[in-house]
């Protein structure tokens, strides 16, 4: 899987870009209002965006399903769509990782910073509601559950 760069846009949300194997610089901007942006970047200049497509919510989920979604993502998309003052994220664990090998318990996840591991997952499986006992391995993409504060938090303990 290639390797995901997350920026935060203040006041507009937040823009995850990656390299294709193929070379392509592809991204998607994802606004608070929950709207998405599909971008890609001109070959010759990687800060020169060459097309640009608006996608609504509705259009996000035809376009993931489309492109293979498992449903937990499809779930948790309309979820987060529908629920005021929550949002959810994907936060994907590399080999530098800190909870690789830890368990659920162990790093006392939702103590820490308000947020919820609402789902792993992992290769073309999904773990719903993963006991405290569950240990993570490189590769695993936790979905959590939490205000944007307590996201940022989690994500720090989980990738930094």
């Amino acid at each position: 899987m290639a390797e995901v760069q997350e920026t935060k846009l203040p006041g507009v949300g937040v823009r995850h870009e990656f390299d294709t194997d193929t070379g392509e610089r592809v991204g998607v901007i994802v606004h608070r209002d929950g709207r998405r942006e599909m971008v890609v970047y001109d070959r010759n200049d990687r800060d020169a965006c060459s097309t640009m497509v608006v996608l609504s919510a509705s259009d996000t989920r035809t376009m993931a399903e489309l492109l293979g979604a498992s449903q937990v993502t499809e779930a948790v998309a309309a979820v987060q769509q529908n629920i005021d003052g929550l949002a959810i994220e994907w936060i994907a664990l590399t080999d530098s990782s800190p909870a690789v090998g830890a368990t659920i318990r162990e790093g006392e996840y939702r103590t820490r910073t308000g947020a919820s591991i609402v789902a792993v997952i992992r290769g073309d499986q999904s773990v719903p509601a993963p006991d405290p006992e569950f240990d993570f391995q490189i590769g695993d993409t936790a979905v959590a559950v939490g205000t944007t504060e307590g996201l940022a938090l989690l994500r720090g303990q989980l990738t930094n």
